[in-house]
């Protein structure tokens, strides 16, 4: 069992930065791909990034890919979401997830591939 719990959310102002944090408890972190999804209102649940058990690969939505990265820290339990040059459409819920592994060929982007998920934290960025 894992649980995770997401903060660093807040308002920003379009052009901004915030770094989104998710602590893991439980057992063998280092376990799981981690992957960060988001929910704006009247869209559906998107995929924003992934990162490997070791942290040595990483991916990106095409939306966020050169603004946002995502990095994980073994020792501390801990994923990461650094999003800079924040635009209004980034406006959401983000949510960390844990997988205990990726589909064939995927490299995290689906929502079914995750075994554990936080409850999020909310991302306003104002024009």
């Amino acid at each position: 069992q894992v649980q995770l719990v997401e903060s660093g959310g807040g308002l920003v102002q379009a052009g901004g930065s915030l770094r989104l944090s998710c602590a893991a408890s439980g057992r063998s972190f280092n376990n799981y791909a981690m992957g960060w999804f988001r929910l704006a209102p009247g869209k559906e649940r998107e995929f924003v990034a992934a990162i490997s058990r070791g942290g040595g690969s990483t991916y990106y939505a095409g939306s966020v890919k050169g603004r946002f990265t995502i990095s994980r820290d073994n020792p501390k339990n801990t994923v990461y979401l650094q999003m800079n040059s924040l635009k209004p459409e980034d406006t959401a819920d983000y949510y960390c997830a844990a997988a205990r592994t990726f589909y064939t060929g995927s490299y995290g982007f689906n929502p079914s591939e995750y075994d554990y998920w936080g409850q999020g934290t909310q991302v306003t960025v104002s024009s």
